[in-house]
């Protein structure tokens, strides 16, 4: 089992700055991809961008490449979410989740999920 913790969300104006956290526990070897998704209030859940736990190699959403980026720190067992130039429309729950194969873009594929953390972007 793996446990993910998520912290980072909040309130924030248009244009504003938000990095996200997600500190990883448990059997963090069986770990493959770590992946961010957002889900807005009547929406669909959705891929954000994901990034191999151990190599690095990153994926992203092509409507949020540019602005959003993500990375690990090894050393923390932790998968940040870098959130420049926020818009009204990024405002959503924000999960994290881990992914025991490949470097996926469907929720389906991801075993373990954080809770969420609320990101509230105001105009």
């Amino acid at each position: 089992q793996v446990q993910l913790v998520e912290s980072g969300g909040g309130l924030v104006q248009a244009g504003g700055s938000l990095r996200l956290s997600c500190a990883a526990s448990g059997r963090t070897f069986s770990i493959y991809a770590m992946g961010w998704f957002r889900q807005a209030p009547g929406k669909e859940r959705e891929f954000v961008a994901a990034i191999t736990w151990r190599g690095g190699r990153t994926y992203y959403a092509s409507s949020l490449k540019g602005r959003f980026t993500i990375s690990t720190d090894n050393a923390s067992n932790t998968v940040y979410l870098q959130m420049n130039s926020l818009k009204p429309e990024d405002t959503a729950v924000y999960y994290c989740a881990s992914h025991p194969a490949v470097l996926g873009v469907l929720p389906g594929g991801y075993n373990y999920w954080g809770q969420g953390t609320q990101v509230t972007v105001s105009s």
